[in-house]
């Protein structure tokens, strides 16, 4: 699931990425925005999901996946939208336009 917080005084968007995966030890975030690096996402136990506040410049759309346990790549369901890439598969899309 994807959250946005825009802020009036910057050119930025805060946004959450959450990830349900009950089986999952590890969860990253891997993204544009990261150059391709993954990032470990925090685990909330009281919510029962991976969780990632990143900031984003606003009005751009960036790709993303998750990426499970080191081995299994996922999408995220709630995603702006899905763009195929290389591999025969999609992309998540992020777009931060308010």
């Amino acid at each position: 699931m994807l959250t946005k917080r825009f802020f009036k005084t910057k050119e930025e968007a805060e946004v959450t990425f959450e990830h349900v995966c009950p089986s999952a030890e590890k969860v990253e975030l891997v993204a544009e925005f990261t150059g391709w690096e993954p990032i470990e996402m925090k685990y909330s136990k009281k919510d029962n999901l991976f969780r990632l506040k990143q900031r984003l410049p606003i009005d751009k759309a960036y790709l993303f996946k998750y990426l499970i346990d080191g081995e299994v790549w996922d999408n995220d369901h709630a995603a702006d939208d899905y763009i195929p890439n290389d591999f025969g598969t999609d992309n998540s899309l992020v777009n931060t336009a308010r």
